[in-house]
C-alpha cells in the first residue's frame, strides 16, 4: 500500500520497531502470518491503511494533522 511522500521500506521497519511479535500475530489472519514469516509479504503489505494509522498515532508517530 504506497504512501505518497513516504519511503514504504521506512514505513515498514518502523512498524516493526513499535510492534511485538505478539501484537504482529494479533494483527495477521494465520495465512498472513506464515506469508509475514516466510518473508514473501511485509507488513505494509498485510496491514489495512487504518491499522497502520492507527498503530503509528498510538505510538505518537504520526505527525500532528491540525
Amino acid at each position: 500500500m504506497p504512501i505518497p511522500g513516504y519511503d514504504p521500506e521506512d514505513i515498514d521497519d518502523t512498524l516493526e520497531d513499535l510492534l511485538t511479535t505478539e501484537e504482529k500475530q494479533e494483527y495477521l489472519t494465520d495465512e498472513e502470518w506464515e506469508s509475514y514469516r516466510s518473508g514473501d509479504e511485509s507488513l505494509l503489505d498485510l496491514l489495512e491503511s487504518s491499522e497502520i494509522k492507527s498503530i503509528f498515532e498510538r505510538r505518537g508517530k504520526l505527525p500532528d494533522s491540525s
